[in-house]
């Protein structure tokens, strides 16, 4: 880790305290630094310029001369892009220019920007920068001055400053001093930590930084509920397994003991025992066989007579006859 010594407002009494190796000693990624850089920069663009096409520029309705006959080149309009005041082809139009960047890229770009501030001797470390509760530019630049080690009136070099989100006495005590740049530590970037020579962490800051790390670095950790589970899985898939190399060559397998396997044998045996009823034999199944015989006889009875056909009339004639007549 590296030490660096803690400057306060009185000059004297200051503690060394030690900068995190995982903030302020990881191997600087150029590469990878120069994209998240690139990509703020891209995102901080309005992208708001445009152009007039031909179509969009006022006038050039009537052709400026005759088709044929002039020995000139033939001409639309006077608004076509060879001419002044003419559209403009393929100029540019309104569009975004933010660039996607994971959040792991971000934060270790951040890191490798720290690294390299600190491997120089430009990280400072201040236990504040005004005594008392009123804002003081003179008393904090001050400080600064010594936290940064310079001995002008002038900082000669520029100074990022991170405190607190809710240190509101450095904040108005340096928003206004030439040369430096005032940030929260949620704010914190690799643009503006290269952009500035020296950065300058309040204790509060430093350990709002290091204390909180962000999500997305953190490794991830498994439920307990999930990790017993997967173990009691394993647990049991290794004891099948065991079981199955020790049977003999030509024995099945045992059947998992499972809760749909149980109920389904539970059910069978009592089926075989005789304890559950015969299903024609419960009240259920008379009362519903009774509607539906009342319901057949009743269709029965509402039902007409087929009409007879004239044929079977006849035949029905010849029947009632004598036989004599018959004959």
């Amino acid at each position: 880790m590296i030490t660096v010594k803690v400057v306060t407002p009185s000059g004297k009494g200051g503690k060394n305290v030690e900068l995190p190796a995982e903030f302020f000693g990881v191997k600087v990624n150029i590469p990878l630094i120069h994209q998240v850089v690139v990509a703020q920069q891209a995102a901080a663009r309005q992208g708001s310029h445009a152009t007039k096409t031909r179509g969009a520029v006022r006038g050039g309705g009537r052709k400026p001369y005759r088709q044929k006959g002039t020995g000139r080149a033939r001409q639309g309009s006077v608004r076509a892009p060879q001419y002044a005041g003419g559209g403009i082809v393929h100029g540019p139009v309104p569009r975004s220019y933010v660039q996607r960047t994971p959040k792991k890229m971000k934060a270790a770009a951040l890191r490798g920007a720290l690294s390299d501030r600190s491997s120089h001797g430009r990280v400072s470390v201040v236990s504040g920068f005004v005594e008392g509760e009123q804002p003081s530019t003179s008393a904090a630049l001050a400080v600064l001055r010594a936290a940064v080690g310079e001995t002008g009136a002038r900082l000669s070099q520029t100074v990022l400053v991170v405190a607190p989100a809710g240190d509101e006495l450095t904040h108005k005590s340096l928003r206004n001093a030439v040369g430096v740049q005032v940030l929260a530590t949620g704010q914190l970037n690799t643009h503006d930590v290269l952009v500035n020579d020296h950065i300058v962490f309040t204790q509060a800051a430093l350990s709002e930084l290091t204390s909180e790390a962000p999500a997305e670095d953190a490794p991830a950790k498994a439920k307990p509920a999930a990790r017993e589970t997967a173990a009691a899985k394993d647990t049991a898939a290794a004891e099948e397994t065991a079981a199955a190399e020790d049977a003999p060559a030509g024995a099945k397998a045992p059947a998992r003991d499972t809760a749909p396997a149980r109920n389904k044998a539970a059910a069978k045996d009592k089926a075989d025992t005789g304890d559950a009823p015969a299903a024609e034999d419960t009240p259920a199944a008379e009362a519903k066989a009774a509607a539906k015989a009342t319901a057949a006889a009743k269709d029965t009875a509402d039902k007409p007579a087929p009409r007879r056909t004239r044929a079977a009339r006849g035949s029905a004639a010849g029947a009632d006859k004598p036989e004599e007549e018959q004959q």
